[in-house]
């Protein structure tokens, strides 16, 4: 198989309870909240939604090798795109668990390598807002790091969500698997 859309993907969320600081920060600053919930993205493109249950069982079997971990978001980065604009994200960590799962994620579908391919290979992040230039990108970096809370989490399984044509192109959760062999 090798189609993929960009209307869906294979995310990590955190538990709602834990959105609300992430999403006060995402309703000010990140254009893209009301298409994408709070997400570490794993692998994106993904296969055509009509895809997902011929995708469950090998996707099963790769989650069934990593058991949950703890996840904490403790520190603000950010990627410079072209032209001087910048995505601000929130680090999660253990950086090396979340590699791991991608990983296996993606040897089970190895066509949904895009992640991977960037430079310097598969980098987890939760985007929070974009900015416009250097100056901006200081100063609200430096003042969200500062009040920003370390937030934890169980990563426990990951999503495949979707979405439609606009202007209905909100992303849905379709389906879950869970980590671990539980």
């Amino acid at each position: 198989m090798s189609e993929k859309t960009y209307h869906t993907a294979v995310v990590l969320i955190p538990p709602e309870e834990c959105w609300q600081p992430i999403q006060a920060i995402r309703r000010v600053h990140d254009r893209h909240v009301d298409r994408w919930m709070p997400h570490i993205t794993l692998l994106y493109p993904f296969r055509p939604r009509e895809l997902f249950d011929a995708s469950v069982a090998p996707l099963q079997a790769a989650a069934a090798e990593i058991e949950p971990f703890e996840i904490i978001l403790r520190e603000l980065r950010h990627f410079r795109h072209g032209r001087g604009s910048y995505t601000i994200w929130l680090a999660p960590e253990p950086v090396d668990e979340l590699k791991r799962l991608q990983t296996a994620l993606q040897a089970a579908v190895p066509e949904c390598d895009d992640a991977s391919r960037y430079s310097g290979g598969f980098r987890p992040h939760l985007s929070i807002g974009q900015v416009r230039d250097a100056a901006a990108l200081e100063a609200l970096s430096t003042s969200l790091q500062q009040s920003w809370e370390p937030l934890k989490f169980t990563a426990s399984r990951v999503s495949l969500i979707w979405r439609a044509d606009p202007p209905d192109d909100v992303f849905r959760v379709d389906r879950q698997i869970a980590l671990g062999q539980s």
